[in-house]
């Protein structure tokens, strides 16, 4: 065997091992920047004021906005209304097998409450804005921008991370009610008027299955959501390379680890916010 072949099969060989190696690197500069990012909050609040009102009108009113032609409040009124209404049919169905479609409130409550709509909100935040955030990094990374910030005395970090995630969490709080809202008219359209159930069971077991609590957790599930959301997809447009292509590039690779990331989130605060065994308030179980 040639020295050459002894070169090849070696490079060959030692492959895994560099993928396993640049991959831990990504993930501690990530881990880094998210610790940085969420330590510089007060600072960016203190210090870049106004940067943190520009990026919430942007988010609002501007290219990522939540309102302007339909964006992402559309989206996540769609989304909210397929989703529940599939939750109605096959909630409706469950019980009909077992002769207890009365508690059918109860369970559009509890899981459009808990579990759906800080879902649905957060995987539109992270198609919609989230992308954005990569692309406007990125470009920045790209064309030295961050660079020359860094240069001038600015703290990149909570310069153009720590104001977008302070500008998610804030815009995420009325459009994430409008989903809520959308979950729960379509399930009792579902249930109600296509089903035939009683609109007055329906009712009383959905109000007396939800509570302040409930809708104060789903509201901080929400809320996390879209900090997760604003931290995965500033950090990779902070890191991306590679020009325009290493832009995209990243910015597809932001959305998957935030979908991701937000279904992992979403099972562990469940279990901590109601437990392992939940509680249903009113109905004592």
């Amino acid at each position: 065997m040639s020295l050459v072949d002894l070169r090849v099969r070696a490079r060959q060989a030692s492959r895994p091992l560099r993928t396993a190696g640049d991959g831990l690197v990504s993930l501690g500069q990530h881990v880094t920047f998210y610790v940085r990012t969420i330590a510089s909050i007060p600072f960016a609040l203190t210090k870049y004021r106004k940067h943190v009102l520009g990026q919430i009108s942007e988010v609002s009113f501007g290219t990522n906005s939540l309102l302007s032609g339909g964006g992402t409040i559309g989206i996540v009124f769609a989304m909210s209304l397929a989703a529940a209404m599939m939750l109605g049919v096959e909630t409706h169905r469950g019980l009909e097998l077992v002769g207890m479609t009365s508690l059918s409130g109860m369970l559009s409550a509890v899981a459009n409450t808990r579990e759906l709509a800080p879902v649905v909100v957060a995987i539109a935040l992270a198609a919609k804005v989230g992308t954005g955030f990569t692309a406007q990094i990125g470009a920045m990374r790209i064309s030295d921008e961050i660079d020359a910030l860094d240069s001038m005395a600015i703290r990149s970090i909570p310069f153009l991370a720590g104001t977008r995630v302070i500008a998610a969490m804030i815009c995420v709080i009325p459009i994430y009610m409008i989903g809520l809202l959308a979950s729960y008219l379509s399930t009792r359209l579902v249930v109600v008027f296509f089903n035939g159930a009683s609109a007055g069971t329906y009712d009383y077991f959905f109000h007396l299955a939800i509570s302040p609590q409930d809708l104060l957790y789903s509201g901080l599930k929400a809320v996390v959501f879209a900090a997760v959301v604003a931290l995965v997809h500033c950090a990779y447009g902070y890191y991306a390379s590679g020009g325009p292509a290493g832009v995209g590039q990243a910015a597809g690779r932001a959305l998957r680890t935030a979908i991701l990331a937000i279904g992992i989130l979403d099972v562990l605060m469940t279990f901590a916010l109601w437990g392992l065994v939940p509680q249903i308030p009113g109905m004592g179980v």
